[in-house]
């Protein structure tokens, strides 16, 4: 641990400076104390056009001592042997040194820096590690919102009257709070209207895998109605809402789906906010379509909140590309609960190696998928994946070919979970950098 930093921000406008260093080093400083007004002496036998441009005053030669009488604030950009001297001869004027890419000459630090008006958020890692300050400024920057600076405009508004009013620091946030809500509010909490109905797909399963408004719209939800494979994690994410189950799983007893729609028309309809939280994407064997229709026909405003379909997402998961130059094309995909459903379309597929075979909802089914395949000319060597629970931590691939398919196993503690097949070239592939304990053991034995 280095010594414990004091954060401040430093108003140098119309005060001197000194940069020690004309490179590319030099350069980012210059341009940034430039622009804050400061008055920059650059001291360097070598400066970069660019940085000469920007700076006030440029002394071609080597630096001396005597360069920081009368300076506020310097900046070492310079080789080593260099920036110690800077360092030295600061600290014998009481002048605090920033040392670019150079800690232990420093006594002052930038960070990385997030401006939205007159608010200004700063990350430091005290010198030790600034790519990761680059890396928590781009969180941090993405997280504020882009207009800060209106924020600002509403606090500044009401400091007199608390002031007169002697409101006591402690009950200030609370009451700025309610403030900043209501610029967006116009009364109401959340970023879309009561009765409301969001469709929202969830993705494979793992919460870190769901967009941004989809997650957005389950932190404003008052009623969420999920789907079997929805996880515990993501649920969390709708802290203040109702949240019901209806999922359907094979050969169990679930809602019928008019059930479901006639549940978010009633909710929306008594001004909530609803969520109808559905696996992968809403409009891929979702139903999501229904439910649409549903809420159209009943005059409900709604929205489709797109998420990652498992056709895709499941077999990446498991390091098979549905496409590959040289391998694949295209890829189809089918839901493989029911031969009655599934077995033309094999049928018109015909035996195509240029094509990827994607089946949700088949693991079941993988005998008379397979058996109906072969039955129609497909290759028997041609390679064959599962991939079980894709984006969770039990998650299992199993590899082989069409013919070792029909009778394929599957390890006992993870066949209920969420399975997709995936047939032709492409699922002998295994491109993950790191495929997880259980799928690389699979692998290894298939």
């Amino acid at each position: 641990m280095t010594a414990p930093l004091v954060p401040l921000f430093v108003k140098l406008s119309g005060r001197a400076v000194v940069v020690v260093g004309g490179g590319a080093m030099a350069a980012v400083r210059v341009r940034q104390l430039a622009e804050a007004g400061a008055v920059v002496k650059v001291v360097a036998p070598e400066v970069r056009e660019d940085v000469a441009a920007a700076a006030a005053e440029v002394w071609r030669r080597p630096f001396a001592p005597e360069d920081l009488d009368g300076a506020w604030f310097a900046v070492a950009a310079a080789t080593p042997a260099v920036n110690r001297a800077v360092a030295e001869a600061a600290e014998a004027r009481r002048i605090l040194v920033n040392a670019v890419d150079d800690p232990a000459s420093a006594t002052a630090y930038t960070g990385g820096v997030v401006r939205r008006g007159d608010a200004t958020v700063a990350i430091s890692t005290g010198g030790r590690a600034p790519a990761l300050a680059g890396l928590l400024r781009e969180a941090v920057d993405a997280i504020l919102p882009k207009d800060l600076a209106t924020w600002i405009e509403a606090a500044e508004a009401e400091r007199p009257t608390w002031k007169r009013d002697r409101v006591p620091l402690a009950t200030r946030r609370p009451l700025l709070l309610r403030k900043l809500n209501a610029l967006y509010s116009d009364g109401e909490a959340g970023p879309v209207p009561p009765g409301f109905v969001s469709l929202v797909g969830a993705g494979p399963g793992d919460p870190g895998l769901l967009t941004r408004r989809a997650a957005d719209r389950l932190r404003h939800a008052d009623v969420v109605l999920y789907d079997a494979l929805a996880s515990a994690e993501t649920l969390r994410l709708a802290p203040g809402a109702h949240c019901f189950f209806v999922g359907k799983r094979a050969g169990r007893p679930s809602v019928s789906q008019r059930a479901i729609e006639r549940l978010l028309v009633r909710a929306a309809l008594a001004g909530k906010r609803v969520v109808r939280l559905k696996c992968g994407d809403p409009f891929v064997f979702g139903r999501g379509g229904e439910e649409a229709q549903a809420l159209a026909a009943a005059g409900v405003p709604f929205e489709v909140v797109p998420g990652v379909s498992s056709a895709v997402a499941a077999p990446a998961l498991a390091g098979i590309p549905v496409t590959h130059r040289g391998l694949a094309s295209g890829f189809a995909v089918i839901s493989g609960h029911d031969e009655r459903i599934y077995g033309p379309i094999l049928d018109r597929l015909g035996s195509d190696t240029t094509l990827t075979l994607v089946v949700l909802m088949g693991v079941g089914e993988r005998a008379r998928l397979a058996a109906r395949l072969l039955g129609r000319g497909w290759d028997g060597d041609t390679p064959a994946a599962i991939v079980l629970g894709a984006s969770t931590d039990g998650a299992h691939a199993w590899r082989g070919t069409l013919s070792e398919l029909r009778h394929a196993p599957l390890p006992p503690d993870r066949a209920h979970l969420p399975g997709t097949l995936v047939i032709g070239a492409v699922a002998a592939l295994a491109l993950t950098a790191s495929a997880p304990p259980a799928a690389a053991t699979a692998a290894a034995g298939a």
